[in-house]
């Protein structure tokens, strides 16, 4: 019994909380955002475009400073952080999927992922490589490979980190629907085999519905819809 309590208050405790995170450009995008995301849980972010969500994950993910609020991971507030510790969380802990690939041109897939293995002393997993259905392009170069395998060979090299926490913007945008469920579904799994997070921007409502909690951001609020 002890050891399933003490399993339990594992999973309660938060990867990352988000308090009060308000931030404008020459107009108020959103303000009094807070958010906090548990181990083996997937939260999706909806929204009309243009609402803010890509620059909401941003701010999540460390990429952009908000004008006021918090993001506290692993205790403390990221945004107070030295530049060179807030590199090695974004370099091992925080897994970001882009819309845009950011793969090396001059490299083949291989050579890609090869890169994400060094940086993180991870080993690349040939299973993860068969799930996304990219191991038989792994010789090829990035400029050969299709937009949708451009996109799996991104996801996989993110997940070759083995971050605590996904962001991912727009996932699956250039995947068509049975591989976008395919490649979901290897997030979902990563997530719930590694004690994971995943926030998640989507307009895809079928993928929002698969995750845990749903938000929609609306009129500089989040609001929450599951």
């Amino acid at each position: 019994m002890k050891n399933s309590n003490q399993a339990n208050s594992s999973l309660n405790t938060y990867l990352l909380e988000i308090k009060n995170i308000s931030h404008n450009f020459d107009y108020p995008l959103f303000e009094n955002i807070n958010l906090t995301l548990k181990k083996q849980q997937t939260i999706a972010i909806v929204g009309i475009s243009g609402s803010g969500k890509s620059t909401l994950l941003n701010i999540f993910c460390s990429l952009l400073k908000p004008h006021s609020g918090e993001i506290i991971y692993n205790k403390q507030n990221i945004f107070n952080l030295s530049k060179k510790n807030l590199l090695s969380i974004r370099r091992k802990d925080f897994g970001i999927i882009f819309q845009a690939h950011y793969l090396f041109r001059g490299f083949d897939a291989n050579e890609n992922l090869e890169i994400a293995s060094l940086l993180t002393n991870n080993t690349v997993d040939s299973r993860l490589l068969e799930k996304l259905k990219i191991d038989h392009v792994m010789t090829q170069g990035v400029g050969e490979l299709s937009g949708g395998q451009q996109q799996r060979l991104s996801i996989a090299r993110v997940l070759t980190k083995k971050p605590k926490i996904i962001f991912a913007d727009e996932p699956t945008g250039n995947l068509d629907k049975k591989t976008s469920i395919e490649v979901m579904d290897v997030l979902f799994d990563y997530v719930k085999q590694n004690n994971a997070g995943m926030i998640l921007v989507t307009h895809e409502q079928e993928i929002a519905q698969k995750c845990d909690k749903i938000y929609r951001l609306n009129e500089n609020k989040l609001e929450e819809l599951k």
